[in-house]
């Protein structure tokens, strides 16, 4: 089932795209969704949902910016796959486990920027189809990881600045 949020779109049009794995919680897919109306990146949401998109938190982290969200939702990964799979660009994963430091990452036009749900992080299938795995500096070793919506925005401003956007 493939829903299209403000209307379809060519992928290649956008120099970025977030893509989150199974979210769960929708206070946290909401505020990401502000995050990419704002910065004009389609926002890509790869089931099972934890959450229904009619959801009242999802639309109220959203606050009244879901018309300027250009979003897709995807019924499992294997749809995503079969409507992506000639997509141009990298798929880039973010992980606590991931091997390169995002600040010693050079991103490129056309990255797709790949996160996973808040409980399990992303599926393995997703790491090994990724091009690398990055993480997130943290100062305090004690810290496991940073709420999904600070991450992306992390992750998504620092390749924007790098490209210059």
């Amino acid at each position: 089932m493939l829903i299209t949020g403000m209307y379809d779109f060519c992928p290649s049009d956008f120099p970025l795209h977030v893509v989150l794995v199974q979210p769960q919680i929708p206070p946290n897919t909401g505020n990401i969704a502000r995050t990419c109306a704002a910065t004009r990146t389609p926002l890509h949401l790869i089931g099972p949902l934890g959450f229904e998109l009619s959801d009242r938190y999802l639309k109220r982290a959203g606050l009244d910016y879901w018309p300027y969200v250009i979003w897709r939702v995807y019924t499992d990964w294997s749809e995503f796959i079969c409507t992506h799979t000639q997509s141009l660009g990298r798929w880039l994963a973010f992980s606590p486990r991931g091997q390169v430091c995002l600040w010693d990452f050079a991103f490129q036009p056309g990255d797709w920027l790949f996160f996973g749900s808040e409980t399990t992080g992303l599926p393995e299938v997703c790491l090994q189809a990724c091009h690398a795995q990055l993480f997130i500096p943290m100062v305090e070793a004690r810290v496991r990881s940073l709420n999904l919506s600070v991450s992306v925005a992390v992750a998504l401003f620092e390749a924007r600045r790098q490209l210059a956007q």
